[in-house]
């Protein structure tokens, strides 16, 4: 982890990447990753900017587990009809809880939550809550 960034402030730029991605094609989406953060306001080390494309790399490299977790722990819902925050969110929050063993299961949900409740739609942080809590129940997380 960089030394700059707080846990949350890497998690809160991660979850941002994630976020750009449907809005962009894959080759515009692969070079603004590589220039970050050449094009962002603030100064972030360039250890810090490592972690983050480190990070949106490999979640991007597991969307499709990490989505048919979350369809597979929804009811009505899929990973199609979602808000993209909400979406970008759960990918975070779920990758977080299942497939990253420094990260505690509760410190991924709560901060999955709190990020749904900041750039989610209302009541996102209680969609995003269910379904991690379904995640963590069908998976025997913690």
């Amino acid at each position: 982890m960089g030394a700059g960034m707080t846990r949350h402030e890497l998690r809160e730029r991660t979850f941002a990447w994630l976020f750009r991605e449907p809005f962009l094609t894959q080759e515009e989406y692969d070079e603004q990753l590589g220039r970050f953060p050449e094009d962002e306001e603030g100064v972030i080390s360039e250890e810090d900017a490592a972690y983050i494309r480190d990070r949106v790399r490999t979640i991007r490299g597991v969307v499709k587990e990490l989505d048919e977790l979350i369809d597979a722990n929804t009811t009505g819902w899929d990973t199609t009809r979602m808000g993209k925050p909400e979406l970008a969110i759960l990918r975070l929050g779920v990758y977080e809880m299942c497939m990253d063993d420094d990260i505690p299961v509760g410190v991924a949900m709560d901060e999955a939550v709190e990020l749904a409740k900041k750039y989610g739609q209302e009541n996102a942080g209680a969609f995003v809550n269910a379904i991690l809590s379904k995640v963590k129940d069908a998976r025997g997380l913690g």
